[in-house]
C-alpha cells in the first residue's frame, strides 16, 4: 500500500516536472502557408476600366479553395506591364476590359512575352457582351504583337483546359457569345486563353453575397459552369496537362466496381 502511495506520488511529481519544463521552452513560430505560398489573381491595370468586374476574382478564389486542394489570396494583385519584377510569382495574368485599351509600348509586350514563355498564363476576359467591339479589338492586336506566328485559334473542346478539374464540354460566362475560347500555344502549351463570355460577370457577388449580374440564357446552371472553367482555368495555370491521361481514372475504376 504504502509502495503504490509512493508510485503514485512520484508519477504526479514527474508529471508536474515535466509540464514545467514544457513551458519554460522557448516558443517557436508554428509553420503555416504564408500568402506567398498561395495562389493570387495579378490583374493588369492599363489607362481604361481595366476592372469592370471589381468582385469577380475574389469570389472565383473562394470558389477555389472550397472546391479544391488550391490555397488562394483572396484580394487580386494589381501589376502593370512595365513592372516585370511585380509579374513574378504569378502564374496566372488576368487581363480584363468593356472598352478601349490603349496599345502598351514594345518594351511592355517584350516583358509580358517574355513572362508567358518563361511559364506564365494569360487570361483574358471580355466583358462586352459582343464580338467584334473596342476590347476585342485591342486584345487582338496585343496578341499579334506578342506573338505574331501564333495567332488567336479556337481551343478545341478536347482540350485538357476542359477536364483539369471539371469535364466541360463548352466555355459559358455571363453570356454564351462564342462558341468557343481562343488561345495561342507555345511549346506545346496554352499560353494565352480568350472569353469573349464575360466569365467574370457570372462570377461577381456583392458584400452580401447577392450575384451581380443576371446570367443569359442559362441563369444558374450556367453560372454554375462558369465558375466549373474558372476553377479548371487556375488549375491549368498551375498544372498543365499533367493530368491529360489520368484526371478521371479514380472515377472511371470505381464506376467499373474495380480496386483503386
Amino acid at each position: 500500500m504504502v509502495s503504490a502511495l509512493l508510485c503514485f506520488v512520484t508519477l504526479r511529481v514527474l508529471g508536474l516536472f515535466a509540464a514545467v519544463c514544457l513551458l519554460s521552452l522557448p516558443a517557436r513560430s508554428a509553420w503555416a502557408f504564408g500568402d506567398i505560398d498561395k495562389v493570387s489573381f495579378a490583374q493588369i491595370e492599363y489607362a481604361g476600366n481595366w476592372n469592370p468586374r471589381p468582385s469577380a476574382t475574389r469570389r472565383l478564389a473562394w470558389e477555389i479553395e472550397k472546391r479544391t486542394s488550391i490555397l488562394t489570396v483572396s484580394e487580386p494583385v494589381t501589376v502593370r506591364l512595365s513592372d516585370e519584377h511585380g509579374m513574378e510569382r504569378r502564374p496566372l495574368l488576368y487581363l480584363a476590359g468593356d472598352g478601349p485599351m490603349p496599345a502598351p509600348s514594345d518594351g511592355e509586350v517584350a516583358r509580358l512575352r517574355r513572362h508567358l514563355q518563361g511559364g506564365g498564363l494569360l487570361f483574358i476576359d471580355s466583358s462586352e457582351a459582343r464580338l467584334d467591339g473596342p476590347f476585342d479589338n485591342a486584345v487582338r492586336d496585343l496578341v499579334a504583337r506578342l506573338f505574331p506566328r501564333q495567332p488567336l485559334a479556337p481551343i478545341p473542346s478536347t482540350h485538357v483546359l476542359y477536364k483539369t478539374f471539371y469535364l466541360l464540354s463548352r466555355p459559358v460566362g455571363r453570356t454564351t457569345q462564342a462558341a468557343q475560347l481562343e488561345g495561342v500555344v507555345h511549346d506545346g502549351r496554352l499560353v494565352v486563353v480568350y472569353s469573349q463570355n464575360d466569365l467574370a460577370g457570372a462570377w461577381a457577388r456583392d458584400a452580401f453575397g447577392q450575384w451581380e449580374h443576371q446570367v443569359i440564357p442559362g441563369g444558374e446552371r450556367q453560372r454554375e459552369l462558369a465558375i466549373r472553367l474558372g476553377v479548371n482555368l487556375t488549375m491549368y495555370a498551375l498544372c498543365l496537362d499533367y493530368k491529360e491521361d489520368q484526371v478521371h481514372v479514380p472515377f472511371i475504376l470505381r464506376r467499373r466496381q474495380w480496386r483503386f
